[in-house]
């Protein structure tokens, strides 16, 4: 019993994640080709502010710089208990992830020419601060209005039954 416990602990379903934010524009304006699980280094008031939840990932991206990834444009607000060693509010974030990770990106950013999006960050069952990053292909104006169309059908569908 002890084992699946455990194992169960491990898998990371969605039950164990609590969303401090979500950027809905990024699924619209974008086509999710892959995602992945990344650790965000943080300071300390950083975290409190997570911890209230006054972040935004509207305008933020992932960029590759060297053998380092990095969270830019992410705004997280400053604490308002914080000191003068209080954070920058727009700073770029490392982003924690292993070699052959970054490596797999590097490829699929450079050569294909695709964007890394935020998708959500929340926090996992350990009380770790978690970013969901997606490997994106930006949609033309046809496939928006497109996806439109399906998701307006599908709520048309929903009303009816």
């Amino acid at each position: 019993m002890v084992a699946r416990l455990m194992a169960s602990k491990r898998s990371g379903g969605a039950a164990d994640k609590r969303v401090i934010a979500l950027n809905k524009r990024a699924r619209h304006r974008y086509e999710v080709l892959d995602t992945l699980e990344a650790g965000l280094a943080l300071v300390g008031t950083e975290v409190k502010t997570l911890r209230d939840g006054k972040v935004s990932l509207d305008e933020a991206y992932g960029r590759v710089d060297g053998d380092e990834v990095y969270l830019v444009g992410a705004y997280i607000e400053e604490y308002a208990q914080g000191n003068r060693l209080n954070h920058e509010p727009t700073r770029k974030r490392k982003l924690l992830l292993r070699r052959r990770e970054i490596r797999r990106i590097q490829s699929r950013v450079i050569q294909r020419g695709l964007t890394l999006v935020p998708l959500s960050l929340y926090w996992s069952d350990r009380g770790l601060a978690k970013l969901e990053l997606g490997i994106c292909r930006g949609k033309k104006v046809g496939d928006k209005r497109e996806a439109d169309k399906k998701r307006e059908a599908r709520q048309e569908i929903r009303q009816q039954i």
